[in-house]
């Protein structure tokens, strides 16, 4: 399943603008979803996570171009058949992680490996090209 492809614009947090330098504003950046095209819930992605504790990782959480909001979510404790955790919150909508492809990602990967055959053997054809 693909990545959601939704965008959104997060200023930063009023506490970070009031302990800027004056006249050095932080901008505002673009963020990401990282869920599966398709939830029907809120667009997620994580911002941080403060030590891999329970509920330390913070995710920005917005829907349409609605308010965002800053919440720490516990991590998803499924595991893949290779024992990799799931890199979603816990009770996420849509797929686990492993089962989320970013096309972009994906795109620049095929390319290098038809540059670069030798880093990416996972990407040869039956001919061994």
């Amino acid at each position: 399943m693909n990545q959601c492809t939704a965008v959104a614009l997060l200023p930063p947090p009023d506490n970070v603008v009031a302990l800027s330098v004056p006249g050095h504003r932080p901008e505002a950046g673009y963020i990401l979803c990282e869920l599966g095209e398709d939830h029907d819930d809120q667009h997620a992605t994580m911002l941080w996570d403060e030590g891999g504790r329970p509920g330390s990782a913070v995710w920005v959480r917005w829907k349409g171009a609605g308010h965002a909001r800053l919440t720490p979510l516990p991590w998803c404790s499924a595991r893949d058949p290779l024992n990799e955790a799931c890199e979603l919150f816990a009770a996420h909508p849509s797929a686990h992680s492993w089962g989320v492809t970013d096309p972009t990602d994906e795109a620049i990967t095929h390319s290098l490996a038809h540059q670069h055959p030798h880093p990416f053997p996972e990407y040869r054809d039956e001919d061994g090209r």
